[in-house]
């Protein structure tokens, strides 16, 4: 639960308002102190991080803190889950001016910044997940977390995916967080306003045409420029030898499967995406599966009555994945995952052999522009950092 008034939480004696992750030499009036101007200093890996210049007219001998830090993680853990539900952060915790930034929006002060997240919360309907939060400076906290959101008011309501982090900074005279500034890994360029940002939400507004069905459950972990990192539930599947990666050569006999044609006669509920799954370097080993519904299992499914269909359970992992619209040809997807292996060796991950073609459209059933496909590799490792 949301702490009722945070700053009763914490004793504080220093007269400052540092927030980077340098401590103060020596100690500031708060009087004194004033915000001149934001300049933005270029880090490794091209990453940028705000520098905020303060005014020091007044000085006086440093003073020693007992601020808490690593109990305001605690408190973000409870508190950030509720940043878009009905019961909302606890605002006591902010000053009434928090300075919040991200590529595309700023505000400097608490009004501002909760008119912020409401209106995310009425346009999109977003879905906040915090993966980490932990110090990174005696007045600073950064948290590591994706978004998801919904665009409601387009009819096809298009689903935006942010991941970043996101660098908090402390006031020590109140323990109140007076600085929030979000980092984007799918863009470069992080500084206000940054064009490529912007087009970075335009071009997720893309159409593409999703049954409403069930799919294989999973959680966004990072989204890059390139490709989005994905943590995959178990899942189990029934699969038959297929042609080409791009191909459709066994779907009767898995389909088949699920309309009835097994050892109970039993009909199983359609779900999406068609999997076909090459498992050598050359991209020829293919195999056909249709996703069976999460609430099976294994043990309970009735057996195929053909003897080249088969069940198995998929244990789930770590995936990189590229999303494409448009009919998924044989060139086209063996392209796609040549620039989707390179770009996972660019970064530094291990891809396995193999990859998996998903084709979540009927292709006579909808416009081969708006078909929504996915070439998924799986990693060896991943660390969310």
């Amino acid at each position: 639960m949301a702490t009722p008034n945070l700053s009763h939480r914490i004793s504080l004696q220093i007269p400052t308002a540092f927030i980077r992750s340098q401590p103060p030499s020596t100690a500031i009036s708060p009087k004194s102190l004033r915000f001149r101007n934001l300049a933005l200093k270029p880090e490794p890996k091209n990453r940028l991080k705000w520098s905020i210049k303060l005014s020091l007219v007044e000085q006086g001998p440093p003073k020693s803190s007992t601020l808490d830090v690593q109990q305001l993680v605690g408190f973000l853990y409870e508190d950030l889950p509720h940043l878009f539900d009905e019961q909302g952060i606890d605002k006591t915790a902010y000053d009434e001016r928090v300075f919040f930034r991200d590529p595309i929006t700023k505000h400097d002060s608490l009004s501002g910044y909760l008119f912020n997240i409401a209106l995310l919360k009425t346009l999109f309907k977003p879905l906040f997940q915090l993966h980490w939060a932990k110090p990174t400076g005696p007045y600073e906290i950064t948290t590591r977390w994706t978004m998801v959101m919904k665009f409601v008011l387009l009819p096809w309501k298009p689903e935006l995916v942010f991941t970043g982090t996101s660098v908090m900074g402390i006031n020590p005279e109140n323990g109140k967080f007076c600085s929030h500034v979000d980092f984007w890994d799918s863009i470069e360029k992080n500084d206000y306003f940054s064009l490529e940002g912007l087009l970075d939400v335009i071009k997720q507004l893309r159409i593409y045409k999703t049954p409403e069905l069930e799919s294989p459950k999973y959680q966004i972990l990072k989204r890059t420029a390139n490709y989005e990192v994905r943590q995959y539930d178990p899942f189990i599947v029934v699969e038959t030898n297929g042609g080409k990666l791009s191909g459709s050569t066994g779907f009767n006999d898995v389909a088949g499967y699920i309309f009835g044609k097994n050892s109970t006669s039993e009909k199983i509920p359609m779900t999406t995406p068609v999997f076909t799954e090459a498992t050598d370097t050359e991209l020829s080993k293919v195999s056909i599966q249709i996703v069976l519904p999460s609430d099976k299992e294994t043990e309970s499914l009735p057996n195929p009555n053909q003897e080249t269909v088969s069940l198995r359970k998929v244990g789930g992992g770590i995936a990189a994945v590229v999303k494409f619209g448009g009919k998924p040809t044989d060139d086209v997807v063996r392209e796609k995952e040549k620039t989707l292996r390179s770009n996972i060796i660019k970064d530094g991950l291990k891809p396995q052999m193999g990859c998996l073609l998903a084709r979540y459209n009927d292709p006579g059933r909808t416009w081969s522009f708006i078909m929504r496909n996915e070439v998924l590799i799986w990693l060896d490792d991943f660390a969310l950092d």
